[in-house]
């Protein structure tokens, strides 16, 4: 969601403010800008829309300064408008945050009580007016915020400038994620890693409810009971935060195609001549069951999983929404896993739910694209999808890499529990390894997909069906293709079309069948038939037996090629994302920063 860049540099900021936040532009964002101190004279500009309107408002209007914050900003208080926009100022302050201050309107109140007056709809201009209200007490800058942080509730990272300060930034982390970058002579703030990476490579982790001081001479970190604390310090690798096009017009589209590469890679670390290479404490002798928590296309992963689970190891695994998961006080025993799925690993409700499971079960798992990202450093145990920096905001590599991770865990259950032997575990595993060359295969399909994709380009609504492993698939392809198109799309349990959404079915609603030749696949094409006879439109998902085996009357079908039916999800995965992206370049939307969107969902 919401970036965050702060430089106390050699050089003029505004241009490493600019380059920054253009590195944070896949989180989604509706306004742009910085601020900046220069002789002692705090000034900001900030601008609505693309960074390229903050880009060309600092051409007529530049920002000198060595010192600045930046901020691109996801609309959660306020439309998106300059007075909503970041960074919010208050006197000698300039503040820019990530998250969502629950107690402001009680703040804000009280501060104009004091007749400190608000112009912005937002909760972030309270923190300035309470830092302001402090400094005209008497208090430090130090002092004023944390005087500020104490009064916060809710999920926050902060970084405040301050007028007459140009070696000072005051940063705070408190459910949303905060870096330290360390430079020579320079230290830098970001949201994450990716946003310091052009300048360094050195970071420096927040924890929850640490707040820092820094200089140029380093960073002053204290906890939350404002004791000092020793913070590791870590390196982090400039190729994983590289974000390329690589050629390819969107990032989807190249992260759609990297999918092969992707899994084979992942494949090869953690299983090799036909045994497991999981870390040692994937062990589930003595588990009774596993609770999945996720949000988005990572809890259609964990849906898909829980088939995996249960018919793999005979493991008894149920699925939460992670916004739902601790508010209904799941019963949790110590003979349980949690585990969580997370692209970023700074999935706010996930953590949420994580911190509420964590002293509760035997163990907490977390399965991140990011090692070094909260959930992963919450968790008792971390298995990394590897799928490399996703910057898409509808997840693609991601999805299939957390399925192959998921996969590769059932497998582990299903030894550990007795339930599969050493050849069992090789022929499974053989089928993962083969699935890279099948996902090439589909995606030699993107030509097809995209004629077809003109016509469901002209539809109002999309069903998507599926059965037994292709349910989950159809609310992923749903998702995908509402994400990113805006066409209305739902994913339904073929089983459960004669109980309600058989009344949407007329000619104008094309209905998307997944359908692999497996043990469903004949209750499939009944269904199929169904909705034919009732004059809708079908796009038959399917292998060559498949399409061969359910005869006339569709619109039009795909052929995949044959897959082992338990892991056909993660090769079914390309036509439905391929079906998105092409779709939604028909209708001429912004594909990897689709409206109200962000990557990194990092408010509850």
């Amino acid at each position: 969601m919401c970036g965050i860049v702060g430089v106390l540099g050699d050089h003029e900021v505004a241009p490493l403010l600019v380059e920054a936040l253009k590195r944070l532009e896949y989180r989604g964002y509706d306004s742009a800008g910085i601020a900046t101190v220069n002789n002692g004279r705090l000034d900001r500009r900030r601008a609505v829309g693309k960074l390229v309107n903050l880009s060309d408002l600092l051409v007529h209007e530049p920002l000198a300064g060595k010192a600045g914050i930046g901020h691109t900003r996801w609309a959660t208080h306020g439309a998106a408008t300059v007075v909503n926009a970041h960074p919010h100022k208050a006197g000698p302050v300039a503040v820019v945050h990530n998250g969502i201050i629950e107690n402001f309107r009680e703040l804000r109140e009280e501060l104009a009580a004091a007749g400190y007056a608000q112009e912005s709809q937002t909760d972030t201009e309270t923190v300035a007016l309470l830092v302001h209200q402090a400094m005209e007490g008497g208090a430090t800058p130090a002092t004023a915020a944390r005087q500020t942080l104490k009064r916060l509730h809710g999920a926050f990272a902060l970084c405040f400038l301050f007028d007459g300060e140009d070696d000072l930034l005051i940063a705070a982390r408190k459910g949303s994620p905060l870096a330290i970058g360390h430079g020579d002579g320079e230290m830098f703030v970001g949201s994450d890693a990716i946003a310091l990476a052009s300048m360094t490579d050195r970071i420096t982790y927040l924890e929850e409810g640490d707040w820092a001081v820094i200089t140029r001479k380093g960073a002053e970190i204290f906890d939350e009971h404002d004791r000092r604390a020793n913070r590791a310090e870590t390196r982090i690798q400039i190729d994983a935060t590289r974000i390329e096009k690589a050629g390819y017009k969107h990032f989807m589209a190249k992260e759609i195609a990297e999918q092969p590469v992707v899994l084979a890679d992942g494949l090869r670390h953690y299983s090799r001549s036909g045994t497991l290479h999981l870390p040692a404490g994937v062990d589930f002798t003595g588990v009774d069951r596993i609770v999945l928590v996720a949000c988005g296309t990572a809890s259609y992963a964990c849906h898909v999983a829980k088939y995996w689970f249960e018919s793999l190891a005979g493991l008894p695994c149920d699925i939460d929404i992670a916004s739902e998961f601790r508010y209904r006080e799941p019963p949790l025993s110590p003979k349980q896993w949690a585990v969580f799925v997370s692209q970023s690993g700074e999935t706010a409700d996930t953590l949420a739910a994580l911190r509420y499971a964590k002293e509760k079960v035997a163990r907490v798992v977390s399965v991140v694209n990011v090692p070094t990202s909260s959930i992963a450093r919450e968790s008792d145990l971390t298995l990394p999808i590897m799928a490399g920096v996703e910057v898409g905001v509808a997840s693609t590599k991601a999805f299939t890499s957390q399925l192959m991770v998921l996969a590769l865990m059932a497998l582990k259950a299903g030894v550990d529990r007795g339930r599969l032997d050493a050849a069992a575990l090789a022929g499974h595993l053989a089928a993962l390894h083969a699935l890279p060359g099948l996902m090439n295969h589909a995606l030699g399909q993107s030509g097809e997909i995209a004629k077809l994709a003109e016509e469901l380009a002209r539809a109002q609504d999309i069903l998507f069906l599926g059965r037994g492993l292709m349910y989950p698939m159809a609310l992923e392809g749903a998702l995908k293709l509402k994400e990113i198109s805006y066409i209305h799309a739902e994913g339904y349990a073929s089983g459960e079309l004669k109980h309600g959404p058989i009344a949407l079915i007329d000619a104008q609603v094309p209905v998307i069948v997944l359908a692999p030749r497996d043990a469903l696949f004949d209750k499939t094409v009944s269904n199929m038939q169904e909705v034919m006879a009732r004059h809708g439109k079908v796009l038959l998902i399917s292998d060559a037996a498949g399409v061969a085996e359910a005869g006339p009357g569709t619109w039009a079908t795909l052929t995949m090629p044959a897959v082992d039916p338990i892991f056909a999800p993660i090769l079914y995965a390309i036509p439905a994302q391929l079906l998105a992206y092409h779709t939604a370049i028909a209708k001429g939307t912004d594909v990897d920063q689709p409206r109200n969107l962000a990557k990194s969902v990092t408010v509850e």
